[in-house]
């Protein structure tokens, strides 16, 4: 294996550490950060789901809870785009859980275990992000970046139309995003912009038999301060970092055969925190944590996710 500059290495490494997507709304640090071309690497997450879900009064369910466990595996390239800095990312979730809950006054339990929807993204730096080769990112040093991305998520999930509770979504997802983040010193901040459209779930879970879904448009903001520790005593190899998360979203109103359902619309945040730690040339684990800072409609969980990475640029040799 060819051996590369720290640098370049821990490039990749804040590349890749975005967070499992469970649901809509995920808080990923770094997200735009720039990497040498050709950097390649594979992430393995387990993620830990528990808390209730609140569906103000849309569905005929109460006190509903769930635990949840989500492994995921990733995959990660950079590449040149038109001579800007750009990524790839491919995501394939599993998840096991167990949900309870009151439906028409009788309680109810449910375990589900499966896969979830596939998702990909591409982002391209749009400035201050030239696409290069390893001997110039060395050179280079971050001040602001603007970028923008696409998310897809594909319905290829466990889904079932006569239940509640599934892991899938039975539909296409797609979210354009603009982000911004600039560096200080130690100091990175980023913030990130971005829209979620919805296609049609043709068989939605509904009494007595399976009907048409839509959803409006989800808007999302999302923010992150933070701070590296490599080159301070004490940090001076590890190249660590750590961020405070947090975001907020709106809008997602729902309609079955075109009657809209107001009691679905969405006005939620989420803050957390997130470190990652590299401790080889290659390998880095991330630790991150997340609640809801107000929630409307969805999930009030507490998330807990721990991941290990392998990071390498080039070929193997």
């Amino acid at each position: 294996m060819r051996r590369y500059h720290p640098l370049a290495l821990l490039a990749v490494f804040a590349a890749v550490w975005l967070p499992v997507r469970l649901v809509a709304q995920d808080l990923a640090p770094r997200a735009y950060v720039v990497t040498p071309i050709h950097s390649n690497a594979v992430t393995l997450t387990w993620s830990y789901y528990t808390g209730g879900l609140d569906f103000n009064g849309a569905i005929p369910v109460k006190d509903a809870q769930g635990t949840y466990n989500v492994p995921v595996a990733t995959l990660y390239h950079s590449f040149s785009f038109f001579g800007r800095s750009a990524n790839i990312t491919a995501s394939l979730p599993y998840a096991i859980g167990n949900f309870t809950g009151e439906l028409n006054n009788r309680e109810r339990s449910v375990y589900r275990s499966g896969l979830l929807d596939f998702n990909a993204r591409m982002s391209v730096n749009l400035y201050g992000g030239k696409a290069m080769e390893v001997p110039q990112f060395v050179k280079w040093k971050q001040k602001v970046i603007l970028g923008a991305s696409l998310r897809v998520v594909a319905p290829t999930g466990q889904y079932d139309p006569t239940k509640l509770v599934n892991w899938g979504i039975n539909r296409w997802a797609f979210k354009p995003e603009f982000g911004y983040s600039e560096r200080w010193g130690h100091v990175v901040l980023d913030g990130y912009a971005g829209v979620w459209f919805y296609t049609t779930n043709p068989e939605y879970f509904s009494i007595p038999i399976p009907q048409p879904q839509t959803q409006a448009p989800i808007g999302s903001l999302e923010g992150h301060l933070s701070y590296d520790f490599s080159g301070l005593r004490g940090f001076r190899k590890t190249r660590a970092w750590a961020s405070l998360d947090g975001n907020f979203w709106w809008g997602g109103i729902t309609a079955l055969n075109g009657i809209r359902n107001l009691d679905t619309k969405q006005t939620s945040s989420r803050i957390g925190v997130t470190v990652s730690l590299p401790y080889t040339r290659h390998q880095s684990v991330k630790v991150a944590f997340s609640d809801g800072a107000y929630i409307r409609f969805g999930g009030n969980y507490k998330n807990v996710s721990v991941a290990w990475q392998y990071s390498w640029i080039g070929h193997p040799k």
